[in-house]
């Protein structure tokens, strides 16, 4: 399949950046209604407890007070949903307990919410948030995700031990076949460390609710707002979802940790139709730090089984994965469903078996963050590859070359058919790029200096674009994963689309624009791009999984496809032409074979202005929409290479190279592409380095609860990214050969970073983060054993 020509492929600067850059982006804190009122959430300040007494009696009668919620409110409606049934190993589905909007009789994580204030202005309803009395009585709280598993403490106890599903995927008596076979087994244990999201947009939110329509407008902070009204109406609330607008403005940065159904937003708009009045609420940074939802934290052990040569025989993984207090709105899928079945990889690793046990713990919820899923596969598998090379004294490039799938499609072990891809290229390329054949000498020179030097590799793979629904359904999915798009050509020619996707920082305006012109001939300021507003869009499952231009981008191809035939029809009454004979090229429909045309915009004229038009055959007008279910993921891949150099005295350790070269099949703006794969390394380096989500285990504290405790990568923890996008292997199963790109840099970098430090000391493991005192350690355990 060969790259469009025209805007597609070209590096046109991002159209929506004028306005963030002027300070004229709209976000949802920034909108204030007539009649504004504001909220404030009373949390829990215990991990485990229960409410024995709840006044709220002087509170109500505080200045400015309109209105206090509690759980007595929301008894009589749902909890937050769930969005992803996983079933056990045994056939029996998931524990599934309720998860309230406002806390109901007990408190499960620091920061729960136990009571909403509504006041005229938020320092009133702080004030008065003060004065509500609350009888806890503490009890023991379930922290550590590798002992929440039978602990003496239950969480809720609708799940015995703690354990909401006991799940796995793969070949269990061929792998254990394959290990009994094995001329080297590689064994590796670790914990991939919990983060909290810091979007540079808290989450926000401002309901009201219109008496005389009897319906209710949200403004949220969210990623996809189709899905937010369809949860919050249908499985919460009771409110029929035509009698709700959801709009989320401009919003800054999401990461996943705004693609959920929150308890606040639901509140709120609960609380609205009973003040009758308009409700904002903006979480300032500690509170986010505690209630929003986490990511990672799983404890896995993870072996690998390989012939003499290095060949991959067997995978195995058993790994235990953190819930939080709560099922999020797809938490369950995070550990199985993204993780398992890609614990492939690149390889052509005959058998595998993975199980995962999914716990319920006294801490935040834990969903997906920036990769979701993918992240914890790679490192399980990229850290387990690069071990067994050290192990078996073969060069880290060279055992996944003699490992990598050559053949495609190629249907994995673990439920994936890969539908092409390259890795030899993108090593190859990595490799170069890297400069690997200097690597001895620089290792030299960092010795002559005290220092240690160290090269890690990571050759990651991801799925992108959750589909197609048939098969998501099969496995849980309790939503369909399609996507729409909408085309309205206007008389004068000017095209405006409506897109279920939602940009928080990709760039859609931009990207989307450059399709529809290169699509349709036009300038690309004469295309507007529409989002973000179930009032305006037809429907749509948002952005998450890098799944907006390959999903929502082919939605969008599909409906113009719809106005090119129209349009054809069109062309060919006003040049007296039978229809087929008509070709639509660079903005023009011609007849084939003859210097006949007449402009895009002359048929958008006609199709207005219908004066001489055949209406037994078309009916007036011009828009056109789709829906599109993807067939297959998208498989991006690539190579990363890590070069880092430490200070064994102090553990400081400085990536001095970093290398990507990324396979994102065709790419519609290389610039934007860049500057996706930019963010997610800083994210997945932070996670390797910097990053750690931490709970005191006795009281379940957040200890980690502010940017004092909770490290975020800066700009001198970074080197300059050396930065590649290769020829790729465009994707077979939509029209426009493109895969996912905003996730990559989040997935390839964490197994990278640690492995060039373990390369560096010496040692099989660092634990993530790798701090100075983490690596201070290592270095002195590997002096010790000289």
């Amino acid at each position: 399949m060969n790259a469009p020509q025209g805007f597609i492929g070209q590096s046109v600067e991002r159209r929506e950046d004028a306005r963030f850059l002027t300070g004229r982006g709209q976000y949802t804190d920034d909108i204030t209604l007539q009649g504004q009122t504001y909220a404030y959430f009373l949390r829990s300040p215990y991990a485990h407890a229960r409410i024995k007494a709840l006044d709220t009696a002087e509170a109500a009668q505080a200045p400015g007070v309109l209105g206090i919620f509690t759980g007595e409110h929301f008894k009589a409606v749902g909890g937050l949903p769930c969005g992803w049934l996983i079933n056990n190993l045994d056939g029996t589905p998931m524990k599934e307990p309720k998860h309230p909007v406002l806390a109901d009789g007990k408190v499960r994580y620091v920061g729960d919410r136990v009571a909403l204030v509504v006041a005229e202005s938020l320092e009133q309803a702080k004030d008065a948030a003060a004065l509500i009395e609350v009888e806890y009585e503490e009890l023991t709280p379930v922290i550590d995700t590798a002992k929440a598993a039978g602990a003496a403490a239950t969480v809720h106890d609708e799940a015995d031990g703690n354990v909401c599903y006991h799940w796995g995927i793969g070949d269990k008596d061929g792998t254990d076949a394959a290990f009994k076979n094995a001329a080297h087994v590689t064994t590796l244990s670790f914990r991939n460390n919990r983060l909290i999201p810091n979007a540079m947009e808290p989450r926000a939110a401002n309901a009201s609710y219109d008496f005389n329509a009897d319906s209710y407008t949200l403004y949220v902070s969210n990623q996809n707002p189709h899905v937010e009204r369809l949860l919050m109406c249908a499985f919460v609330l009771g409110i029929p979802e035509h009698k709700m607008r959801v709009i989320a403005p401009d919003v800054g940065g999401g990461f996943g940790s705004k693609i959920y159904l929150y308890g606040e937003e639901t509140a709120l708009v609960f609380a609205s139709k009973q003040i009758k009045r308009p409700i904002k609420w903006t979480c300032d940074r500690s509170e986010a730090f505690l209630s929003d939802a986490h990511g990672r934290d799983h404890v896995t052990t993870a072996k690998l089984a390989l012939d003499k040569d290095g060949n991959f025989l067997a995978l195995r993984a058993d790994t235990t994965a953190n819930l939080g207090a709560y099922l999020s709105t797809f938490s369950t899928c995070i550990p199985t469903i993204l993780h398992a079945t890609l614990l492939a990889g690149q390889y052509k690793t005959p058998k595998i078996w993975c199980e995962v046990t999914a716990v319920f713990s006294n801490t935040a919820p834990v969903d997906a963050y920036r990769g979701a899923g993918r992240p914890e596969a790679t490192y399980l598998l990229e850290r387990i590859v690069e071990t067994a090379a050290r192990e078996m004294k073969i060069d880290p490039a060279e055992i996944r070359r003699r490992n990598f799938i050559t053949e495609f499609p190629y249907a994995s072990p673990v439920g994936l058919t890969y539908d092409t891809g390259d890795y030899f290229a993108t090593m190859n390329r990595a490799v170069e790029m890297a400069d690997v054949g200097g690597f001895a000498a620089r290792r030299k020179a960092s010795e002559a200096k005290g220092l240690k030097r160290g090269i890690g590799y990571a050759a990651y793979i991801e799925a992108c674009g959750i589909a197609p629904s048939s098969v998501a359904g099969a496995l849980g999915a309790r939503a369909g994963l399609f996507e729409a798009g909408e085309v309205r050509v206007h008389p004068t020619g000017k095209v405006t689309i409506f897109t279920g996707s939602h940009s928080h920082g990709q760039g859609h305006e931009t990207t989307f624009a450059q399709v529809v012109a290169d699509k349709l001939g036009l300038p690309m300021d004469d295309i507007s791009i529409e989002h973000g507003d179930t009032g305006k869009v037809l429907f749509g499952m948002g952005t998450y999984g890098s799944r907006s231009i390959a999903v929502g981008g082919t939605a969008i191809v599909k409906a113009l496809d719809k106005i090119i035939a129209k349009g054809k029809k069109i062309a060919a009454h006003l040049l007296e032409a039978a229809d087929t004979d008509i070709v639509f090229e660079g903005g023009q429909f011609k007849v084939a074979g003859t210097d006949k045309a007449v402009p895009f915009g002359s048929v958008a004229l006609t199709a207005y202005v219908p004066h001489n038009f055949p209406h037994d055959k078309l009916e007036p007008g011009l828009n056109e929409n789709a829906f599109y279910d993807p067939s297959n993921f998208t498989y991006p891949a690539g190579t990363y290479i890590c070069e880092v150099e430490i200070d064994p005295a102090t553990g400081a350790t400085k990536i001095d190279r970093f290398t990507a070269c990324d396979d994102f099949g065709n790419i519609i703006n290389p610039m934007v592409v860049e500057g996706q794969v930019h963010g997610g390394l800083a994210q997945g380096i932070g996670q390797a380095l910097l990053e750690h989500g931490v709970y005191d285990t006795e009281s379940g504290q957040l200890l980690s609860g502010s940017f004092m405790d909770y490290a975020m990568p800066r700009a001198d923890d970074l080197p300059s990214f050396n930065v590649e996008t290769a020829k790729g292997t465009p994707c077979t199963h939509n029209p426009l050969g493109v895969k996912g790109c905003g996730e990559a840099g989040a997935i390839g970098s964490p197994p990278a970073v640690i492995n060039a430090i373990c390369d560096a000391l010496g040692v099989k493991d660092v634990p993530m983060p790798a701090s100075p005192y983490n690596v201070w350690k290592a270095a002195q355990q590997t002096a010790l054993h000289r």
